[in-house]
C-alpha cells in the first residue's frame, strides 16, 4: 500500500432515529435536495462506494449523478451495537452502566453485548480501505459516523477516545489522503 491516494468520506443523510443505530437498516432522509446538490458539486469526479445498509446506498445513489459505482461493501457497515441496537440510549445505561461507560471511555475491547468492539470496527474498515486501495487516485465512500472515525482516528494518530467528540454530520465530508507512507486529514466534517 504505498500508491497516494484520497478518500473522501460522505456521512449518509439522516436517519432521525433517537436509538443506537448501527446494522439496523434504516432509510435515509434526503429531502434537502439544495444540500445534495451542493454535495454533487463539490465532490471530485471520482468513483463511489458505500456501505450495503439502505441510508448509505440511498445517499451514495443521490450524490453519485454521473459517477461510476463500485458495488458496497458490507465492511464499511456502521458498528455493530449488538443487544443494544436500536435502543435507546438512556435504557442501555440504566441497564448496565458500567459496561456503557466502559464502552465510550475507554474503546478498544470492550463491546456491547453481542456486538463489537471498537478494535474489531477498525479492523473491518481498516481491511476495506486497504481492499479499494490502488484502484483509483480519488475515491467517494460512502459510510456511517464510526466508520469515519476510525479513519481520522488513523490519520490523526490518536486514541479513540480523543476521537470520539469530532462531530461528523449528515452529509457531510471528511477527506483522508494517503501520500505513499501515510495517512493525513485534509478536511474534517466539512459541509459544502
Amino acid at each position: 500500500m504505498d500508491k497516494p491516494v484520497t478518500l473522501w468520506w460522505v456521512r449518509h443523510g439522516p436517519t432521525h432515529a433517537k436509538t443506537m443505530v448501527g446494522w439496523t437498516d434504516l432509510p435515509a432522509d434526503l429531502s434537502d435536495r439544495a444540500q445534495l446538490d451542493r454535495l454533487r458539486a463539490y465532490l471530485p469526479d471520482a468513483p463511489v462506494v458505500c456501505s450495503d445498509l439502505l441510508r448509505a446506498r440511498q445517499t451514495a445513489d443521490a450524490v453519485a449523478g454521473g459517477r461510476p459505482r463500485l458495488a458496497a461493501l458490507p465492511d464499511l457497515r456502521e458498528i455493530h451495537f449488538g443487544r443494544w441496537e436500536n435502543r435507546p440510549w438512556a435504557e442501555i445505561d440504566a441497564e448496565d452502566p458500567r459496561r456503557c461507560r466502559a464502552f465510550w471511555e475507554t474503546p478498544g475491547s470492550v463491546a456491547a453485548p453481542g456486538g463489537e468492539s471498537w478494535d474489531a470496527l477498525c479492523a473491518r474498515v481498516n481491511g476495506a480501505v486497504a481492499a479499494l486501495h490502488g484502484r483509483h487516485d480519488d475515491i467517494i465512500v460512502v459510510a456511517h459516523f464510526g466508520v469515519i472515525l476510525t479513519q481520522i482516528q488513523r490519520a490523526r494518530g490518536i486514541p479513540a477516545v480523543d476521537c470520539f467528540a469530532q462531530p461528523i454530520d449528515n452529509l457531510s465530508v471528511t477527506r483522508l489522503h494517503f501520500d505513499g507512507v501515510r495517512w493525513r486529514a485534509d478536511t474534517i466534517n466539512h459541509r459544502p
